[in-house]
């Protein structure tokens, strides 16, 4: 019979799970995001019509719903979603996948799903990949400053949903804030970059650059001026702005700029 000091030491195990959980952090923009699900393997399972039917609502995972937190509002698909926390909920068909989004975050599995606490729901068409995912898996790609793609991956399919976060209006405002107040370092190069990236005023960008140069005379930045200068129809202060900083790269062997550089010149002579 065991004693009590064995029963203690039993409870005390841990196991695998057969489905580890994950929590998965990324930043779209200035938008935080995180993901948290646990992630069943194939294991020689028929998945999608068979351990996952069709036209049922399904949990995105194993064990608890999984999770989505933004800081932010974003859209999903186009579809707006508020800054909150979510249950990724799915309806998995053989051409066409119900993506819902749901405020029932903490509920385990979608036994208790709840329709009318739905804050979204919408449709995409799955795509079918050439190798199998062995793990459930959620990713993200095709990421840039204002959109991403976020993947759900298992078996032999990939659903893509568009992520589209919006910054740019408040984040020139700030800027607009900080380059007409009177602290003593302003960030000159960042702020030009941005409104270079983003089609804002080029002639402030210009200035700022121009007074990031005087800071530092570095390639990248003199390369961002060439670039303004570029867009601004400036032919000969494009080329003469690249010349040197290709040159400043040259210096210290920096291969990628100094292509960079080649090749903007020659798409502009």
């Amino acid at each position: 019979m065991a004693n009590s000091n064995t029963l203690a030491e039993t409870t005390k195990l841990e196991f695998p799970a057969a489905s580890p959980f994950c929590t998965l952090h990324q930043r779209v923009g200035l938008t935080d995001i995180e993901i948290s699900y646990s992630r069943p393997s194939t294991k020689g399972r028929e998945i999608f019509g068979g351990m996952v039917p069709f036209d049922k609502v399904w949990r995105t995972g194993a064990n608890g719903a999984t999770k989505l937190v933004f800081n932010t509002a974003v859209k999903l698909n186009g579809t707006e979603i508020p800054a909150g926390t979510y249950a990724l909920m799915t309806i998995p068909g053989k051409d066409q996948w119900t993506i819902i989004i749901n405020r029932g975050a903490e509920q385990w599995g979608s036994y208790k799903y709840d329709e009318t606490a739905d804050v979204a729901k919408f449709q995409v068409a799955p795509v079918k990949l050439d190798r199998a995912v062995e793990t459930f898996t959620i990713e993200f790609d095709q990421l840039t400053d204002v959109t991403a793609t976020l993947k759900l991956l298992w078996d032999k399919v990939e659903i893509p949903i568009k992520l589209e976060v919006d910054y740019i209006d408040q984040l020139a405002s700030r800027v607009e804030s900080v380059m007409a107040s009177d602290e003593p370092a302003k960030p000159y190069f960042q702020a030009a970059q941005f409104y270079l990236n983003h089609n804002k005023d080029l002639k402030k960008a210009l200035t700022w650059i121009d007074a990031a140069i005087a800071e530092r005379d570095a390639f990248f930045i003199v390369h961002v001026k060439a670039k303004i200068l570029a867009k601004l129809g400036d032919k000969a202060g494009a080329i003469a702005a690249a010349k040197h900083s290709k040159e400043l790269a040259e210096k210290i062997n920096e291969l990628s700029y100094q292509k960079m550089n080649t090749d903007l010149i020659n798409s502009l002579s």
